[in-house]
């Protein structure tokens, strides 16, 4: 069988330097789905960015998507015919992109796409993450049949977490890498 590639997909103003993310691109080697522009996200470039990398890969791919990644995710998805390229994906801490505040930020993203996911997928949300409430990020785990993990207290589960290279989630990345479809 052959190993994945790891595509990263960070969130709005991508992942700084503390981040895990960052962290597992330099330490192990994973792909960042680098985005034209970072402060004003659209939809369309960002799906359109992640459909050449998966399409650019020469296997399988898992995604490790954070906050705004994981709404992309549940974009691309929805309109993808690669779909099948992706054994799973990671998706953590999710942004509420339907809440007032962020719908301002960050236009164009609500609604955000319900959909079941053709990937087997794990969600994990701490329970006092700021930009996306627990009983939120639980449902958007049953829209799009994710495994949902409570991670208890961690915010918004970034560097101010203060997770580093985040082992348990690379764990959970690699017993998803390691699953069939």
């Amino acid at each position: 069988m052959t190993d994945p590639r790891i595509l990263l997909l960070p969130g709005w103003q991508n992942s700084g330097p503390g981040h895990w993310q960052t962290l597992w691109e330099s330490v192990h080697g994973d792909r960042r789905v680098e985005q034209h522009d970072w402060m004003r996200p659209l939809r369309g470039d960002w799906s359109a960015r992640l459909e050449e990398e998966v399409l650019a890969s020469p296997g399988p791919v898992v995604l490790a998507a954070h906050s705004l990644g994981c709404i992309l995710v549940a974009a691309w998805a929805a309109h993808s015919r690669n779909t099948h390229k992706v054994r799973g994906a990671l998706l953590v801490a999710p942004g509420d992109v339907e809440r007032d505040d962020l719908r301002q930020l960050i236009p164009g993203w609500a609604p955000i796409v319900r959909k079941p996911l053709p990937f087997p997928a794990v969600m994990i949300a701490a329970n006092d993450d700021p930009y996306c409430e627990a009983p939120r990020s639980r449902q958007l785990a049953r829209d799009w049949g994710a495994r949902f993990i409570d991670a208890g207290p961690g915010g918004h589960l970034n560097a101010e977490s203060g997770l580093g290279d985040w082992p348990e989630g690379r764990k959970l990345l690699n017993e998803i890498s390691k699953e069939k479809n």
